[in-house]
């Protein structure tokens, strides 16, 4: 029997792909539209599931669409990495910890990212 993980893909190249197709989109998708714009092999059934889950996590948003929905990206890519890090934020219960993994974020930047960061924060406290 052939290993299930030697098939699986890497977390989150699925719900990058669908979120790309829609990105690509002049306008909202049904899951068969964005099937046919990824590779070939993967079912509807997939497709449906993963737009569902993005549905869930307020990624995109939903029309109905016939007896099923239509769906748009609820932001773009640099928003919605925006999200996912205030989001992993939120988890933190404590300050302490707010403070730390953001100064280890921060500590972690390359020195072009770090002039970015520093003239971003200091254009908004003007």
């Amino acid at each position: 029997m052939p290993d299930a993980n030697a098939e699986r893909r890497p977390a989150g190249e699925l719900e990058a792909s669908v979120l790309a197709a829609l990105w690509a989109a002049q306008g909202p998708l049904t899951p068969a539209e964005v099937q046919h714009t990824l590779p070939a092999g993967l079912a509807r059934t997939t497709v449906t599931t993963i737009l569902s889950r993005l549905h869930e996590k307020g990624a995109v948003a939903r029309t109905r669409s016939g007896r099923g929905y239509a769906y748009t990206p609820t932001e773009d890519s640099p928003g919605l990495t925006a999200r996912r890090m205030h989001t992993e934020l939120e988890k933190l219960e404590k300050e302490e910890d707010r403070s730390t993994v953001l100064a280890r974020f921060v500590s972690q930047l390359s020195d072009h990212d770090e002039r970015l960061l520093r003239e971003l924060l200091e254009g908004d406290s003007s």
